[in-house]
């Protein structure tokens, strides 16, 4: 189990420091938290360096967790059993295929961990939260809305994942293992109401710093993202596994709909005058993106990877042999379904996220052999994902690797969580539930006749045409992010087949909505009575 005991500190940045003084809590006990060793805090900077424990928790939402857990259920991400590599117990395909049940391997594996990782980052801000409000000073205020906003954004991951099951663990004193499930709408509610109470004292954007720390920015796109998915979010049941949940007919905080909220809160970034489509677009995934102006809100990480404070999106996905620091060589193991691949245009940069043909070696440029010494040449096709060779699938190279990283984990591309693109695409999206399609058409061309001049977005578009170019768009332009499963979920598609063969993808699932939320794993029943398993499981 991870404990953040190191400092994290990146050139010009904040430095995330994360104090001894955690290294008793442990992901699994939510209960023993320090607070005695805390009381005696009194410095803005002691608090700074306690409430740094919350964001580092964010690391562990990517790897194994939600971000991980969005795309590898759809068909963006795929792990093939590669001979005696990838199989583990059929872990990684009883999440693709979605036959995760409360006790699989899958569950246990990854979900289970999520389960765990989002409460400890609640459990830390719980307690980071009751230390501040005993700890006056100038800046309470802003301190408590970041800590708040960071737990909702936990909570907001939580409900996406398992609805209403999660109990709402609201204060430092309750006990997670002692307090029932929640409803769906409960945490809607309770999500949405800290973030809009958090952003009148959150800064519009921190010194150089302060990189990474939550912003009114952050706080009104993750608002954003909450409305666009009111129709399946704020929902106890009665979401269509088959057809699109809209936005519109939810009311949401002030009376408002949520598709005129969620306009709101994405044109308060939009027009806050901070942020800017980066061009060209892999600006946004170098090993600088920091300096990208889209970032919004991501995870920091550094190339200081001995103290497993980076990112290992390149070795989770390449060949052995594309790289030869680190681990030995990556991981060849991610890849996703040629369905996915053949949406993007060749004329679309984004297409250049992906490695097909002839792979070539990150050190020397030079083409690479496969392990028996045959070119390796990456091959869209997945025949029987039970039983694939080392070069089969379209590879992930969004995230570009660092060729000197000591490890797996040294690389210091940030990971975005929102980015500017998300706000017009929300917005876009937004407007067409509204019935205004020529402004909708206007957000989705800004950002889609960036990327793909060629070929721009067509004019008179209905609704339903628009529905579908702007689920298309958001997979051009945030695989690999953690969006595809909400996406797919919130248009009715996420039980669908979406591979021709069923080797290589999974079975239609429509007989079974109930997939749509994960069940609660079976290791938090068993540790709390009062939680109630999801439907179906």
């Amino acid at each position: 189990m991870t404990t953040f005991t190191q400092s994290v500190r990146r050139v010009g940045r904040v430095a995330l420091l994360v104090p001894l003084l955690f290294a008793a809590q442990t992901c699994t006990n939510l209960t023993e938290v320090p607070h005695d060793a805390l009381t005696s805090i009194k410095s803005d900077a002691e608090v700074l360096a306690g409430m740094t424990s919350v964001y580092a928790q964010l690391r562990s939402t990517e790897w194994v967790g939600y971000i991980t857990l969005q795309d590898l259920t759809t068909d963006v991400s795929i792990v093939p059993t590669r001979g005696s590599d990838w199989y583990d117990n059929g872990q990684w395909l009883d999440l693709h295929r979605q036959t995760y049940t409360s006790n699989s391997s899958g569950t246990l594996a990854f979900l289970n961990g999520a389960w765990n990782d989002l409460f400890s980052g609640i459990a830390k801000a719980n307690l980071m939260i009751d230390v501040v409000e005993k700890t006056p000073s100038a800046t309470q205020a802003r301190t408590l809305a970041e800590l708040k906003g960071l737990r909702a954004w936990y909570y907001y991951m939580l409900q996406d994942m398992f609805g209403g099951a999660p109990p709402l663990v609201s204060k430092y004193s309750d006990k997670p293992q002692q307090v029932a499930s929640s409803t769906r709408d409960e945490l809607f509610k309770f999500i949405e109401s800290e973030l809009i109470a958090a952003i009148p004292d959150l800064p519009a954007s921190w010194p150089p710093d302060g990189y990474g720390r939550l912003t009114k920015g952050a706080a009104n796109a993750i608002l954003a993202s909450l409305y666009i998915n009111a129709g399946v979010f704020s929902k106890n049941s009665g979401v269509s596994a088959s057809s699109y949940n809209s936005c519109s007919g939810v009311t949401v905080a002030g009376n408002k709909s949520a598709c005129q909220a969620a306009i709101d809160a994405a044109n308060a970034v939009i027009n806050s005058g901070l942020y800017s489509l980066a061009v060209p677009w892999s600006r946004n995934f170098s090993q600088d993106n920091g300096t990208s102006p889209e970032n919004i809100f991501v995870i920091v990480y550094t190339k200081e990877s001995s103290q497993g404070l980076g990112g290992n999106w390149p070795f989770r996905t390449l060949h052995y042999n594309q790289l030869t620091s680190g681990w030995g060589g990556p991981w060849n193991g991610f890849a996703t379904l040629a369905e996915t691949y053949q949406q993007f245009d060749a004329t679309d940069e984004r297409r250049g996220m992906w490695l097909a043909g002839q792979a070539f070696s990150f050190e020397t440029g030079q083409p690479v052999n496969d392990r028996t010494g045959k070119p390796l040449v990456f091959t869209a096709i997945i025949p029987d994902a039970n039983k694939a060779d080392e070069a089969v699938g379209v590879r992930f190279n969004k995230f570009p690797p660092l060729p000197s990283a000591a490890t797996g984990n040294g690389m210091p591309n940030d990971f975005p969580y929102f980015r500017l693109s998300e706000m017009y695409l929300i917005k876009a999206e937004a407007l067409n539930e509204q019935g205004n399609q020529g402004a909708a058409r206007t957000e989705l061309a800004f950002v889609h006749n960036l990327r793909n001049p060629a070929n721009p977005i067509a004019g008179g578009l209905s609704q339903a045409q628009l529905r579908d170019a702007i689920l298309k768009e958001r997979l051009l332009e945030f695989a690999g992010e953690g969006k595809r499963r909400s996406d797919l979920i919130r248009y009715g598609r996420y039980l669908n087949k979406w591979s021709t063969t069923m080797l290589n993808g999974k079975e239609d699932m429509s007989s079974k909505p109930h997939l749509i939320l994960f069940p609660v794993p079976q290791p938090q029943l068993a540790a709390n009575a009062n939680l109630k398993q999801n439907p179906g499981y």
